[in-house]
């Protein structure tokens, strides 16, 4: 799609401006988004902006709804001064702290996420990899790479799999949490979450049970942490419940890597008792010379679990819904709750 379009002020539809990256644009809006998007709102030139420049801030004096993603500056004091008549922000990711300042809430401004839109990948990502791992896939294809043998001896070093009547433990009940527990409920595992904000019902209706998270780190032959970045969670996972992790168990980090002790996790990975799978790490982006490259036992996906290419579409569909509903003058089934903002991401 283009960023500029003549402009269409037909219709009295209110006014929309898009704030977001070029590729996320590109990425998030095909012909019939793009459509249905001007069916329901006014976009003038520039429809995108990345910068709030003078012109860009000129443009909000007329804008009653922004359409935010990945790439959007942050929108402070500066811009709600601009925006006088702003109503909504329909943002296409899924935590919106990053993004907005405190005079949205104070100013009564509607915001809507994606956030469980972009769960979906999360999860069919964390399935894909837990499958893996407890079949010990990874290490059955680098034996076989590495002798050419099918049925080789060493074939005996691989630990047993994990799959029918393995623990899996998932820290954290979230979006992704409860959507990985109920990926999982076909295949024959024990599921384990611990959460303290939980409710042991809700937990037991997901097919999981709830328990303390040193129970689920001591018994779990694969942990899938889902818990929010917050203070509190820094090295939730720390060295001493990185040690008690049963030998030969996996962990999958799709959250944030602040929540692992990174040189604790080394260690345990080093000594072989352990393996990582980590789409998300501490510092993020890490320098190319992190210790974590090439360290035994440790697996790097590029933070690629969330939504990428056709995925993003859902979040579209996500804000577009939201969008709708508000012009439309009801209320949105995905607002985001700012009481609830110190539990999440």
């Amino acid at each position: 799609m283009a960023d500029t379009v003549d402009a269409d002020t037909s219709g009295g539809r209110p006014h929309a401006l898009l704030v977001m990256a070029p590729r996320t644009f590109a990425d998030l809006f095909d012909e019939a988004r793009w459509a249905r998007l001007r069916s329901l709102v006014t976009v003038d030139d520039p429809v995108r902006v990345d910068v709030f420049d003078g012109r860009a801030l000129e443009r909000l004096a007329r804008v009653e709804y922004l359409i935010t993603g990945w790439g959007a500056p942050h929108l402070g004091p500066e811009v709600l001064r601009a925006a006088p008549r702003l109503r909504g922000i329909l943002h296409t990711g899924g935590s919106v702290k990053n993004l907005i300042s405190e005079d949205v809430w104070d100013r009564g401004i509607v915001v809507t996420s994606a956030a469980e839109a972009n769960a979906i990948p999360v999860a069919e990502f964390t399935l894909a990899m837990i499958l893996l791992e407890a079949k010990r896939v990874p290490a059955y294809i680098a034996g076989y790479a590495s002798t050419r043998d099918v049925a080789g001896g060493w074939r005996d070093g691989i630990p047993p799999s994990a799959t029918f009547g393995g623990t899996v433990g998932i820290v954290g009940f979230s979006r992704v949490g409860r959507r990985v527990a109920a990926l999982l409920a076909p295949f024959g595992f024990e599921v384990v979450v611990a959460d303290p904000y939980a409710a042991a019902e809700e937990v037991r209706a997901a097919g999981a049970a709830l328990v303390e998270l040193d129970a689920l780190m001591a018994r779990s032959d694969i942990v899938s942490i889902h818990a929010p970045e917050l203070p509190s969670t820094r090295h939730l996972l720390d060295a001493r419940r990185i040690a008690s992790m049963r030998p030969n168990a996996v962990l999958i980090n799709t959250a944030r890597g602040s929540l692992v002790d990174t040189e604790a996790l080394l260690e345990r990975c080093r000594s072989g008792l352990l393996r990582a799978i980590l789409d998300v790490t501490d510092p993020e982006p890490l320098p190319p010379d992190s210790p974590l490259f090439g360290a035994p036992g440790v697996v790097l996906t590029p933070h690629i679990a969330g939504a990428m290419h056709a995925e993003t579409l859902r979040l579209t569909d996500s804000a577009l819904d939201g969008l709708q509903t508000l012009v439309r003058g009801e209320a949105p089934t995905n607002r985001v709750d700012r009481s609830l903002l110190g539990l999440s991401a």
